[in-house]
């Protein structure tokens, strides 16, 4: 399989230049000005073309909650979205917590054949809070541990998670929520677990990947956990940079301006390693009843390309840092950047298109954002996966 994508805007973290893409047998083989290879070409004048999104948080509720959403619908939803990579949290039925559920989410993606996936286990058994033994029985595939949608409220469990997480070479991925007051205060309850866990670093040396962040004082404590050199990263969602004082039900919440002026700073000096969508599908009836999430995979770069990167706040390449390069890296895989040998995963933009998010042409289950009849710039126009074309949102191929 060869393909050969001409004129187009090359962009990656440390990439931006007018040039041709040429894969091989799904691979990147070569790039640069003035390629010419016979196969199948894509003529790409006035686009751009960066490496495939990864996203680090992600919920396909699959098995058990299919009707929210399921893992070809899942899939579908990240192809629109430009994403070829997704890392799924563990709040299925049954939960995540031992290698049946990780080899069926596994096997049924493989099966699919659509995008790759990387299945998280709980951090304690069944989210009971309490037990770990089960860690013990992990397969090498698993590289996260996470209670996404719960905090682990025992600070002597949280520790142990973490020197268990340590032997084996996992990380942590932490939902930072204290249950004891966040129907009184959200904010402190995000921010007492945030510096517990920065604490429990310290002493066990293990690595913690801070989920969804969106207090400025959260913020704060990891860039200065950060500047002393303790093994975290972080991620931001797209809503919590793009939304402030408004009530649409996402946990944690949408915070105020001077939340997202916090959290747009931590991007912009470095601090925040990763924009992940937490693409949290409910249907109608769910949300009507209190559930908490957006369908974020098919509107993440739109709201993110314009937000910080057309509204001057970074450069376009930082933001592929944010979207491929550094969740590629957290990850473990080998896409997320346009150099030779990597994966020939990439995405075809254009980045002068105004589009209007209309919620019901999503191809994911959930219709449920904030950002209906919201504009942005930034249409994604193709995904391509090892060099094939997995969505095509209008692309036309000159075949030779």
């Amino acid at each position: 399989m060869e393909l050969l994508m001409k004129g187009c805007r090359l962009i990656d973290w440390d990439k931006d230049f007018y040039g041709d893409i040429y894969i091989l047998n799904g691979k990147i083989e070569d790039f640069g000005s003035n390629l010419n290879y016979d196969c199948n070409t894509i003529n790409c004048e006035g686009l751009a073309v960066l490496p495939s999104f990864i996203d680090m948080h992600v919920h396909f509720r699959d098995p058990g909650y299919t009707y929210k959403e399921d893992i070809y619908t899942g899939s579908l939803a990240a192809l629109k979205g430009g994403y070829t990579f997704v890392n799924l949290m563990a709040n299925t039925n049954p939960i995540c917590s031992n290698m049946d559920v990780v080899n069926y989410v596994l096997d049924k993606s493989k099966e699919l054949d659509l995008i790759d996936v990387h299945q998280t286990v709980s951090i304690t058994k069944n989210f009971d809070g309490v037990s770990l033994y089960h860690i013990d029985k992990l397969g090498k595939c698993v590289k996260f541990l996470s209670d996404d949608g719960k905090g682990v409220q025992e600070e002597d469990i949280m520790y142990d998670a973490l020197i268990k997480a340590r032997g084996k070479g996992l990380i942590l991925i932490a939902h930072e929520e204290d249950e004891s007051v966040v129907n009184i205060d959200s904010r402190q309850s995000e921010n007492n677990m945030t510096f517990r866990d920065i604490e429990l670093v310290r002493k066990t040396k293990s690595r913690l990947h801070f989920a969804h962040v969106s207090t400025k004082e959260a913020m704060m404590g990891i860039i200065s956990a950060k500047k002393e050199g303790l093994p975290i990263t972080c991620e931001v969602t797209p809503h919590h940079i793009a939304l402030y004082d408004n009530d649409y039900k996402v946990n944690p919440p949408i915070r105020s301006i001077e939340d997202i002026n916090s959290l747009i700073s931590g991007i912009k000096e470095g601090f925040v390693d990763v924009i992940s969508t937490d693409h949290a599908p409910h249907s109608h009836e769910d949300k009507l009843k209190g559930a908490c999430g957006i369908s974020g995979l098919e509107t993440a770069f739109s709201v993110c390309y314009t937000t910080l990167a057309k509204n001057g706040h970074i450069s376009i390449k930082k933001l592929s840092e944010l979207m491929s390069k550094n969740p590629g890296e957290i990850v473990g895989v080998n896409k997320g950047k346009i150099e030779k040998g990597y994966d020939g995963d990439l995405v075809l933009v254009d980045l002068e298109k105004e589009i209007e998010v209309d919620k019901n042409t999503f191809v994911s289950k959930g219709k449920n954002t904030p950002f209906h009849k919201r504009k942005y710039y930034g249409e994604i126009l193709a995904t391509v996966k090892n060099g094939k074309m997995k969505y095509n949102g209008g692309i036309s191929f000159d075949n030779r």
